[in-house]
């Protein structure tokens, strides 16, 4: 998973609950701009404990595993994708 896709699973969970940005930067004494830039993965560099402490708020968990030999099906897409615009 990348970040924007780690940033639209966030989104999803936020809007899921009815929270906006604000409220959960207020929960978390982060700026609402950070949210949003993590939201939309304009922000290459989230630090860890941030990014836990959004996940613990949504309902969400962050889980590390071996990288897969194969490329997922939204990669493929992304690629597909890519290749259209470039």
């Amino acid at each position: 998973m990348d970040i924007q896709e780690m940033g639209a699973a966030i989104r999803a969970a936020r809007t899921e609950r009815k929270l906006s940005q604000g409220q959960i930067a207020a929960m978390l004494g982060m700026s609402r701009a950070t949210i949003s830039g993590i939201e939309t993965g304009r922000i290459a560099e989230v630090g860890v404990r941030k990014l836990m402490a959004l996940c613990a708020i949504l309902g969400l968990e962050i889980s590390v595993g071996q990288k897969r030999q194969y490329p997922t099906l939204q990669e493929l897409r992304r690629e597909a994708h890519e290749k259209k615009r470039g």
